[in-house]
């Protein structure tokens, strides 16, 4: 017997995540909802592209913990509530930096 995970709710809608000056990315989540296209738009970081592979789990009404590691070990993690329009994301650079910022987080038609 075979068990399907459920397709992460959001599977391919596009969204505009915003931390101010720091950072700003578009994320965009493939449709059969196990792969994440970005491209960072803002911040020291800007023109960084890449395809992920994420994983998810709802924490509340429409919020979900999302996260990966890139291909150069970049570890991130987004506590995103798309209903209540923020975010938050903590991750770490290849060179051990951490970062944790709060923004907003807007669907792109």
């Amino acid at each position: 017997m075979t068990t399907s995970l459920p397709v992460f709710p959001h599977a391919g809608e596009t969204f505009l995540v915003s931390y101010g000056e720091e950072l700003a990315a578009i994320n965009a989540y493939s449709e059969d909802g196990k792969t994440l296209r970005y491209e960072i738009t803002e911040g020291p970081y800007k023109g960084a592209t890449a395809e992920v592979a994420f994983e998810w789990q709802a924490v509340g009404n429409d919020a979900f913990l999302i996260s990966w590691q890139e291909n150069d070990k970049s570890t991130v993690v987004h506590h995103d509530d798309f209903s209540g329009n923020t975010s938050n994301t903590f991750f770490t650079t290849p060179k051990m930096d951490f970062y944790r910022l709060q923004g907003t987080i807007s669907r792109i038609p």
